[in-house]
């Protein structure tokens, strides 16, 4: 058994494909079907289903892989220790980030962080909460950006900033005749919110006391993970949302009438960075943290008087 074998099983489990997987480690699709075969016969076992496209690991071939993808991370530490030791970070830097995130802070820092870091490909990701906390597990992502806690046991969470949510409201909306609102004042037959699997989706319908599933408007259902999109419908088809406060920078003097602050304790989401336990790169993510750190505002340091909403 090798580090190589290790690797070429994790790259078809990661692509389904033979042909894909040997493209993305530069060998010939021969060479690495070769030494899976090779690693199967020297452990005795069927690692994967060929009869099936995409290629599906067989039961024990899951548990295999899994072994196979903490061995080669272990392994990944020795080369980490050099790094550390070296003045200049290097190397790739693999992200998750949720979309209602995204937009506020990653504009904002990659300049920074990259005319900091020339070295250091950074490869980013948008996609759900549930899709991060999936490619961690499975190391295909070094940390993932999202709002907290998960309550995931084998991953760490560390918070970076808490951000207030607030309402954006239209002029029609009973809202905007309030200075500032209580979570109990808004009425779900008007809100906007976003589509199952986003986090912010729970965090909202937990403000508003409502977990249970809702169309909002009763002649009208609408699927989006975007909060930019909300707002736009906020904009010219009446009723009311919930934004996170970073989003409030790209908002016109007009836009940002429509906007009402909760009154304190203020609903708020914790953002963190969320890596596994036995994680690497710790100085690349590191340095990734302090970016987004000089960017946030100081009062989103901390959870003073705010209320943070579960995921």
């Amino acid at each position: 058994m090798t580090i190589t074998q290790l690797e070429y099983i994790v790259a078809v489990d990661t692509y389904r494909s033979f042909v894909l997987a040997a493209e993305k480690c530069f060998v010939t699709q021969p060479t690495l079907s070769m030494q899976v075969q090779k690693l199967e016969d020297t452990l005795g076992v069927k690692l994967f289903d060929r009869s099936k496209q995409p290629v599906v690991p067989t039961e024990i071939g899951i548990e295999i892989i899994t072994q196979a993808r903490i061995m080669l991370s272990e392994s990944e530490k020795i080369k980490e220790i050099i790094t550390d030791r070296q003045r200049e970070l290097s190397g790739e830097l693999r992200v998750g980030i949720i979309p209602t995130v995204s937009p506020y802070i990653l504009p904002k820092i990659i300049h920074g962080f990259i005319e900091k870091y020339p070295q250091v490909k950074l490869i980013v990701w948008e996609q759900t909460t549930e899709e991060i906390v999936q490619q961690l597990k499975l190391g295909k992502i070094d940390c993932g950006i999202m709002s907290t806690p998960l309550h995931e046991s084998t991953l760490t969470e560390i918070p970076v900033f808490y951000e207030n949510f607030v309402a954006y409201v239209s002029k029609n909306s009973k809202l905007s005749k309030k200075k500032s609102i209580n979570p109990e004042d808004i009425d779900m037959e008007e809100i906007w919110i976003l589509n199952e699997g986003h986090c912010m989706r729970e965090q909202v319908l937990n403000i508003c006391q409502r977990r249970k599933s809702t169309k909002g408007f009763q002649h009208f259902e609408y699927n989006t993970g975007s909060v930019e999109t909300l707002k736009r419908m906020v904009d010219q088809n009446n009723g009311a949302t919930i934004l996170p406060e970073l989003a409030l920078a790209d908002l016109n003097d007009k836009q940002l009438d429509r906007v009402r602050y909760f009154k304190s304790p203020e609903p708020a989401r914790e953002v963190s960075i969320v890596i596994q336990r036995n994680f690497l790169k710790r100085r690349m993510i590191e340095a990734l943290k302090n970016e987004i750190l000089d960017f946030v505002p100081k009062r989103m340091k901390s959870k003073k008087k705010k209320e943070v909403m579960d995921v």
